[in-house]
């Protein structure tokens, strides 16, 4: 028999030596793909930031998963279900929810957009309540808050991923966390949003399969459906129920994290501006569709079989000081690829096993890299047309914006490569905020989901006015804020005796109703809309399809 097969060492080995090849092409393959973006290209901002607003509806409908599906899907989530159990079962709900948002919103989205030649959020939602100042900078800042988070989560990806395959190089999840960021900033800033969406494309396609292929080679290396069965029935009980084994995942958490996070996954900037490049409304229904059949069916057989296989193979530490992975795990994000180094060669041999693993592994920098490309180039949009074209320089020339706007894109790069790399230590402040991929995630959307209630306004109802919309965004901002885990760090930086009783009185409040940071902001968001909005009632105001 093979060394390889017998040897978990030499498996490791060869494990370590044909993905570095296999990524190295991909990452070519990227800039080949970045670089003829860039030749079919046109000049202007329209091109550059919507590909011309021609996309078909198969690009659309890649482009739209791939942002959706990060690296949260490869290793967040099945690192959370690895650490929880078979309550993350019930996230998967999150998917048809997104898919119907697709379907709702989108269309009317892009029916004004087409109508008016929006290009980002704000372009529409000011120009509705004819706001242009505060508004405008409030929705920048709600994209911000998004954007940084889920680039930081990718880049992080990259660092996980290269520090289980090269475990015996010094800094691994330094340069893998550089690499990717160096490469994906590069062909955004070649090629625009065409080079994005064909990349998304590409990486969705190995997204999908990756998780497929995941979940088959977890139940094969349980001995099949039978064995995969019979491994889940003797876990803890507390991986089989509510609240799982951190006991975080309450009902009401549960609801409001299903409900929200997928709406503040749609209504984020980089997806709203995929629904403006769409080339027609049938492309983004024939997108919906696809999104909820595809991604539930990846979620439930890919991402769930792998994570509660992983708690099989290697048995949590479930103790009263709470729970740890096993010591072969050094971070519960790194489950899938430390699954892929140690039993896929071992179970299918040396060749098939490692370019099985191979396909996955570069799965995972897919779904890292089309996420944090969608992200960088949205971010890049707000700043420039909604920041820099309105507040600093009106008389910028279309040429002169598209390179503030590759400029933001470098500035946020290494912003976020600087956080990733600060966090990665264990002594640092922020390294317990950005332990997980998971939490990174619902971090984010806590800000995006408050756009809700302008967004249903603008496209439903028409009945807001902007002092209601500026000051129901404040405070939902401001709010969800509150109860993210960022804030008692902030809060210990600061030192200052209100903000440690604000703390006290918040973690008091989440403890007598536990829901998500995004639900506590979306709730004061909204009484304080319909408040002023009793207060100063407006007739209701057509939504401008056409142009006038």
């Amino acid at each position: 028999m093979n060394e390889a097969t017998t040897n978990p060492t030499a498996a490791s080995d060869l494990i370590g030596s044909i993905p570095f090849v296999v990524l190295v092409v991909y990452l070519l393959v990227l800039l080949a793909i970045g670089w003829i973006g860039y030749r079919q290209s046109k000049q202007g901002e329209e091109d550059y930031y919507l590909a011309g607003r021609g996309q078909s509806w198969l690009i659309s409908s890649l482009t739209i998963m791939a942002t959706f599906f990060s690296s949260f899907a490869l290793l967040g989530a099945p690192g959370m279900v690895y650490r929880e159990g078979v309550v993350f079962a019930l996230v998967s709900l999150n998917v048809p929810i997104a898919g119907f948002c697709v379907y709702l919103l989108g269309s009317r989205i892009w029916q004004a957009g087409r109508a008016h030649g929006y290009v980002t959020q704000a372009d529409m939602l000011c120009d509705h309540y004819d706001s242009h100042l505060l508004l405008r900078v409030l929705i920048t800042l709600v994209g911000f808050l998004f954007a940084i988070p889920y680039i930081i989560m990718q880049l992080k990806a990259g660092g996980e991923l290269a520090a289980v395959l090269f475990v015996d190089y010094d800094y691994a999840f330094e340069v893998g966390t550089i690499v990717l960021a160096a490469i994906t900033a590069l062909y955004i800033m070649i090629g625009g949003m065409r080079s994005v969406a064909w990349t998304d494309a590409l990486q969705c396609i190995l997204l999908i399969l990756g998780m497929l292929l995941a979940g088959v080679a977890m139940v094969a290396s349980l001995g099949g459906l039978s064995g995969f069965r019979d491994a889940v029935a003797e876990l803890p009980e507390s991986s089989l129920t509510v609240p799982g084994n951190s006991g975080f995942w309450q009902l009401p958490m549960l609801f409001t994290i299903c409900l929200l996070m997928p709406i503040g996954g749609i209504i984020q900037p980089a997806q709203w501006m995929r629904f403006y490049a769409a080339r027609d409304q049938a492309a983004l229904k024939k997108s919906a569709l696809i999104f909820i059949l595809l991604l539930t069916g990846c979620f439930m057989f890919g991402i769930m079989l792998v994570g509660l296989g992983s708690q099989a193979l290697y048995p949590l530490q479930i103790s009263a000081d709470g729970v740890s992975p096993a010591p072969e795990i050094a971070s519960y994000d790194q489950v899938l690829v430390v699954v892929l180094r140690d039993h896929l060669p071992k179970l299918l041999g040396p060749s098939l096993g490692t370019a099985l693993a191979s396909l996955t592994i570069v799965a995972i920098m897919a779904a890292a890299m089309s996420t944090a490309d969608s992200n960088l180039h949205a971010l890049s949009a707000l700043v420039t047309r909604d920041i820099y074209d309105r507040f600093i320089r009106p008389q910028a020339s279309e040429g002169e914006r598209v390179w503030v706007g590759r400029f933001v894109i470098l500035a946020a790069t290494l912003g976020s490569l600087a956080l990733v790399l600060m966090g990665s230590r264990p002594e640092s402040s922020l390294a317990e905020f950005m332990g997980m991929i998971v939490d990174l995630a619902l971090f984010a959307v806590a800000f995006s989901v408050q756009l809700l209630p302008m967004t249903i306004d603008v496209l439903f109802l028409r009945r807001g006015t902007a002092l209601a919309a500026t000051s129901g965004l404040i405070a939902g901002i401001t709010t969800a804020f509150l109860f993210t885990p960022l804030f008692p760090t902030v809060a210990a930086w600061v030192d200052l005796a209100p903000l440690d009783s604000l703390v006290t009185h918040v973690q008091t409040a989440a403890i007598y109703l536990p829901i998500h940071a995004s639900a506590w902001g979306l709730a004061v968001n909204v009484m304080l809309f319909l408040l002023i909005l009793a207060l100063t009632k407006r007739t209701p105001q057509p939504l401008q399809l056409r142009a006038d």
